[in-house]
């Protein structure tokens, strides 16, 4: 098995970390948990959800949350985990009384369904506005100086939709040639497109997530944004030694060898147990197979690559605390 090689000092380095994945991947769950990890050892991280589903607060199992930055978690070392639920007319109703002191004829403008009508008029702006609030709380800072929080993770869109998300380049182009907002974009554009920024890719050791994966690393290089990690879920321990593996997937294993091994052991089974021993046998290593070349696959992007463990008894909140203990241990900092 392949050694993954954790977390690098460029990543230790980022400040805003987007978490994206083939849905069915997990993505949620790992973005709640770097979010755990990253405020070991006293910091403040900020969790950010875009897309409306209330992950965050099904995985930390909370009440939904508000569009209000609130605290969801206490880390290891006294880090704290802050959670935002981002509105999109919340905040376009934000842009209206902070750029044009508009509040009440924002508030107008949503009875009327006129917000609506804008986001559908210019597509871009949405995004725009999500990621400029997202720019907003990466750049908050205290009296003192200091940022408001030390890292931010955004629960972003699925792998075949992110690169569409952060390319707000392109949405610049429905939006107006000057003004608040334009210029709030381009800011934007700086940040998505720094060193404080990259875009985690969560996958599954399965052809398709691995195809995405890929697929959507050479998207992110197109577009000059920063792919972060690779963090591989559901790993699932081999409980065939390596080099047995391409014999037993070829459906070569010796029955006789493993009676012998089950009688030494003080266990006699009856031949129909057997067989469904060897069955399982040869779909375990067929499948540790397959595994070993989706890790080969996504060798090829070149990228630090994280492992996560398969949870027997499913995701709570315990679990988060779990996987982010396994992110740590692999150098996320």
């Amino acid at each position: 098995m392949t050694t993954p090689a954790g977390w690098t000092d460029e990543l230790a380095r980022t400040r805003l970390h987007f978490v994206t994945g083939k849905g069915g991947t997990g993505k949620t769950t790992l973005a709640a948990s770097l979010g755990l990890a990253l405020a070991s050892h006293g910091r403040r991280v900020l969790l950010i959800e875009v897309e409306g589903r209330q992950g965050f607060a099904q995985v930390f199992d909370t009440e939904p949350l508000p569009y209000a930055e609130q605290r969801i978690a206490a880390a290891p070392g006294g880090g704290e985990v802050r959670a935002l639920h981002i509105d999109v007319e919340a905040a376009l109703l934000e842009y209206f009384e902070m750029f044009y002191n508009l509040g009440f004829a924002g508030r107008t403008l949503r009875r009327m369904g006129a917000i609506e009508f804008a986001t559908t008029l210019a597509p871009g702006l949405r995004d725009v506005l999500l990621t400029g609030k997202i720019k907003e709380c990466v750049g908050r800072t205290e009296s003192d100086g200091r940022h408001t929080y030390d890292a931010v993770v955004v629960d972003a869109p699925p792998t075949g939709r992110v690169v569409k998300f952060l390319d707000v380049t392109k949405a610049l182009t429905d939006l107006a040639k000057t003004g608040p907002i334009r210029a709030q974009a381009e800011g934007v554009v700086r940040l998505l497109h720094s060193g404080e920024t990259a875009v985690h890719l969560v996958t599954l050791l399965e052809e398709m997530p691995v195809r995405e994966t890929l697929d959507a690393v050479a998207e992110l290089d197109g577009a000059d944004l920063r792919p972060g990690a690779v963090l591989i879920n559901r790993v699932r321990p081999p409980r065939l030694p390596a080099r047995s593996v391409p014999a037993a997937a070829d459906g070569r294993v010796d029955a006789s060898r493993v009676r012998s091994g089950l009688a030494s052991a003080g266990l006699e089974l009856p031949e129909s147990t057997l067989d469904g021993l060897v069955e399982e046998t040869v779909e375990h290593a067929i499948r540790l197979a397959a595994e070993q070349r989706a890790r080969e696959q996504l060798s090829e992007s070149d990228l630090p690559t994280l492992e996560l463990p398969d949870l027997n008894g499913g995701v709570d909140v315990a679990a988060l605390y779990e996987l982010a203990e396994a992110l740590v241990e692999q150098g996320v900092r």
